[in-house]
This record gives C-alpha cells, structure tokens and sequence, in this order.
C-alpha cells in the first residue's frame, strides 16, 4: 500500500521554501491564494505542512512555464477544491491557445514566403482612384497610389483604406495632390496584411505581426525573430509536458 503524504513528516515553512528556492512568504501566499492546500496548525498556531503540499508546489511550479502564473494557480485552486474537470478544462484551453499560436506562426512564414517568392507591384501614376493620372513624384521614389496597388493584390481600394483605418498600412500624402502614396515599406505591409487575411486572420490579430516586421526593419530580419517565436512554443509544449507529470503525481496522492 503506498505511503499516505497528508499524514507523513511535518514541514515547516521555511522547510518547503528551501526545497523550492523560495521564501516562507511566497509560500504563505500560496496557500492563502488557494494554490497550497490549507496548512495544519501547531498548539501555537504555526503552520505546518506536509509532504502533499510539497508535491502541489512542484506541480504549480511545473506548470507555471507552460500556463503562466494565473492559469497556473487556477488549475491548482481547481484541483484543492475538488474540481479536477475545471483543471482539465484550463489545461485544454492552453493547449488550443498553443496550437493556434504555432498556426499563427506557420501563417506568418508562409506570407513571408509567398511575399519573397512575388514579384513587387510595379510602379503607377494613377490616381486614388486607379483611373486618373497623377503626378510623376510617386514614380520618381519608386512607390505607387491606392489604384494599382489595389489592383495588383485583386482587392478594392476601399479595403485598403481600412487597413490604414486599422495601422496595418501608413502611406503618406501628396503634399500637392492629397493622393495616398505607398512606398515600398507600404507595400510590403499591405502584401503581408493580405496573405494574412487570405489566411483567415483578423485585422486585430494581424496587427502585432505587422508591428514586429516594422520593429524589425523589414522581412529579413524577421526570419530571426520568427526562429525565436518557433523556439518559445516548443520550449512551451515541453513545459506543459513537464507540468502534467509534476500534476499527474499531485492528483495521484490525493486520490
């Protein structure tokens, strides 16, 4: 028969805070905030705990990386109150944020590939409305107007007025026109915006993505910073793997 924690060996706060490299506050915090299960008390009035708490701060420690410190503590306060389906749930609901996280990450790199594989929009001097000739002054930078911007990704220049609506796209004004002009940062913006789009993705959801390229100063630097992203989610799954094990063995000796 395997030993019974709740009854074996008594710790003292500073006992369970060592083993975890924390201090005996961080440890009455948690029990006060439900993660730790309510502590026995001496004649005095001293607190002591047992091997179980123990296992419940390895588990809410585990899980921290991969949850992050509120879903953490909720799934313990789940588990001490005796509700192990809501743990569950939790832990279900980190586990899809996960996998759209890695969508969204493959959504990003298959946009910057498709944008590197595409030839640029060619340069045009019709008007906001692709149909009026503008001035030269677009062309001479090597940018271009709403029109044949809009024409060239097959959308309406309506939609790309709501992207700049948005911040996803920030041309300037013709000082003499008033016309939008998009340089090629513009442009590169309003092609990923697109991909993304295609892709499903909201605007709002788009709009982080955009400001890390821009962060970046461009496409290629932002090759390095998707590796980290890549690195982050699988150092996440793995810390998800190692806080089931560490809650697994928590819920076993509660019974």
């Amino acid at each position: 028969m395997g030993k019974n924690l709740q009854n074996e060996g008594r710790l003292r706060p500073i006992d369970l805070a060592r083993g975890h490299g924390l201090s005996t506050q961080a440890v009455r915090n948690y029990e006060e905030d439900g993660i730790l299960p309510a502590a026995d008390r001496t004649p005095h009035g001293y607190r002591t705990y047992t091997p179980l708490h123990a296992l419940a701060l390895r588990a809410f420690l585990a899980l921290m990386p991969g949850h992050g410190h509120q879903v953490a503590a909720s799934i313990l306060r789940s588990v001490n109150q005796g509700e192990a389906d809501e743990a569950f749930r939790l832990i279900d609901e980190s586990h899809a944020q996960l996998l759209e996280d890695r969508r969204t990450l493959q959504a990003v790199e298959s946009a910057i590939r498709d944008l590197t594989r595409a030839p640029a929009p060619e340069t045009d001097t019709a008007s906001e409305t692709g149909t009026v000739s503008a001035p030269d002054a677009a062309s001479e930078t090597g940018s271009t107007f709403i029109g044949p911007l809009a024409e060239k990704l097959g959308i309406r220049p309506a939609t790309l007025r709501k992207w700049e609506n948005a911040g996803l796209v920030r041309p300037r004004r013709d000082q003499l026109t008033g016309y939008r002009v998009y340089d090629a940062a513009d442009v590169r913006d309003a092609r990923l915006v697109h991909q993304l789009r295609r892709g499903g993705y909201l605007l709002e959801q788009i709009a982080p993505l955009i400001d890390q390229v821009r962060a970046a100063g461009g496409l290629e630097p932002l090759e390095g910073a998707l590796r980290d992203w890549q690195r982050r989610l699988s150092a996440r799954a793995r810390a998800m793997l190692t806080g089931a094990a560490e809650l697994e063995a928590y819920l076993r000796e509660r019974g």
